[in-house]
């Protein structure tokens, strides 16, 4: 409405490919700048942080 600001997204999606019958997103938190792997699709979805080649969080910045 009038006056109000348009508050900013938690999670935006980096990335996103679809496969088949499901789907994969890297997702982003806007507030920590951790990355996500989201899995959706076939009745089965998941999520898990998403992990860079020494097994450390990857985080934006």
């Amino acid at each position: 409405m009038f006056g109000q600001e348009k508050k900013k997204k938690r999670f935006v999606i980096k990335e996103e490919e679809f496969l088949g019958l499901g789907a994969v997103y890297i997702v982003v938190d806007t507030t920590t700048g951790v990355n996500y792997l989201t899995t959706v699709g076939t009745g089965m979805n998941g999520m898990t942080p998403l992990l860079d080649s020494q097994g450390k969080v990857v985080i934006d910045r």
